[in-house]
């Protein structure tokens, strides 16, 4: 057998072994019920779960109608409302009516608005509203999405996170240019005299030389900062005396470094001191009288209607008028302590009403017998006129037990962190 395949023709013996190899690997291929996929017995009226995600189906169904919109920006004007500005957007009162119906946020957000608010319009192909976006801050954007059963609200929140930053000045014309120069915004500068807005009068105390240094905290999204957050603590040296706040993550109040209040029961200043005009003239003279020490109590020249403050929580005593004092006010604050506050412009408070401390109880004029527009401050401890810029008052309630204890060794890493803050701004 073998010699007769010898004497075959070499192309008939390649074919025959090639046509041989065939059959071999035919052989050991599986059947072909080993080759169908594998089945599964269902039986009818059964629920079985689905291989398909139909959370992540509904994302990627809803995710082309949002990325095809055509987005349109509008801003409340002068006198604007919202209705106009649908109607300048091409968009009914009747949607506008529906959304503001659909739950209260977007009530809220629709309907109080001011000009200069921004809001962004997303339409579809066939120029309906889709998504409504309104940002409420760097970090929050408020949206209003159509779906097939209506719309609905949610806010977008990116993540905030913290820093530390620093900032000092030496007071050489006034408190409020120290604070701008040293790169502060407004509400830290009203923030930081807050703090220390019971220990020195803003308004009269500020001499050149002094000096304050702060440790702040910068809010940071998606690494860009967006604003400031909380004084951390904070030094500030006025006349020789160096006052020392921190704050106190617990409460949210302020303490000096052994944990005693910054809050006291009475202001240094009744009224704010950015109002004041030369408030950095320590031999400012009685209008009347010309002298540098006013008779029995302080004086403080600012515009008319400027709002004058209680000095600290009590009940109106007289709210009146006569011809020496013009309009008046007079608090009596404990059995201890009595305010007096004249020359008035107008009286916001009547007798016997109780007020808070930084409550507005009238503003500033020049009634009554005097030659220009002034607010005449007294402050009395037991009927007697004490300076009300460097009598001692009483402290609110102070930290006590373990409170304490925490919080002054919290102080002290503070107060550390902000030596060293300054330490490192003055290495060359």
């Amino acid at each position: 057998m073998l010699s007769l395949f010898a004497r075959l023709p070499w192309i008939h013996r390649a074919l025959i072994a090639i046509f041989s190899a065939f059959i071999v690997i035919a052989l050991f291929l599986p059947a072909p019920k080993d080759l169908r996929q594998e089945e599964s017995n269902y039986q009818v009226g059964q629920a079985y779960p689905l291989a398909i995600d139909l959370e992540q189906l509904a994302m990627q169904e809803s995710a082309p109608k949002l990325a095809v919109l055509r987005w349109e920006k509008h801003t409340i004007g002068s006198g604007d409302s919202m209705a106009l500005l649908f109607q300048r957007a091409g968009l009914s009162s009747r949607l506008l009516y529906q959304l503001t119906s659909t739950n209260k946020d977007i009530q809220r957000q629709l309907t109080r608005v001011r000009p200069g608010d921004s809001f962004q319009l997303g339409f579809d192909a066939n120029n309906q509203l889709i998504q409504l976006k309104r940002v409420i801050s760097p970090y929050e954007t408020f949206l209003v999405t159509k779906s097939d059963t209506g719309y609905s609200s949610t806010i977008d929140k990116k993540e905030v996170h913290y820093q530390y930053n620093y900032a000092e000045a030496d007071i050489t014309s006034n408190f409020w240019n120290a604070g701008v120069n040293a790169g502060l915004t407004p509400n830290q500068i009203m923030e930081l005299a807050g703090i220390f807005g019971w220990d020195i009068d803003f308004a009269l105390d500020i001499r050149g030389g002094d000096h304050f240094k702060i440790l702040y905290q910068e809010k940071v999204v998606e690494g860009e900062v967006v604003g400031r957050g909380k004084i951390i603590a904070a030094i500030f040296k006025n006349q020789g005396d160096t006052f020392k706040a921190i704050l106190d993550d617990k409460t949210g109040n302020y303490y000096d470094e052994n944990g005693r209040a910054m809050k006291k029961a009475f202001l240094r200043s009744p009224l704010d001191f950015r109002r004041v005009t030369s408030n950095f003239n320590p031999t400012r003279r009685h209008p009347v009288t010309g002298k540098v020490r006013a008779h029995r109590g302080t004086d403080y020249a600012a515009p008319v209607g400027t709002p004058i403050w209680a000095a600290g929580d009590g009940t109106v005593m007289k709210s009146s008028y006569n011809q020496f004092n013009g309009n008046y006010v007079f608090i009596k604050h404990s059995n201890t302590y009595i305010t007096k506050y004249l020359h008035l412009q107008r009286r916001k408070v009547k007798t016997g009403q109780r007020v808070k401390q930084g409550q507005t109880i009238g503003t500033l004029g020049g009634t009554g017998r005097v030659t220009g527009p002034h607010l005449h401050y007294e402050f009395l401890v037991n009927g007697v006129h004490k300076n009300a810029r460097t009598v001692k008052l009483p402290q609110s309630k102070s930290l006590t037990g373990k409170a304490k204890t925490t919080y002054i060794a919290n102080a002290k890493l503070r107060l550390e962190k902000l030596e060293r803050y300054g330490e490192l701004l003055a290495t060359p």
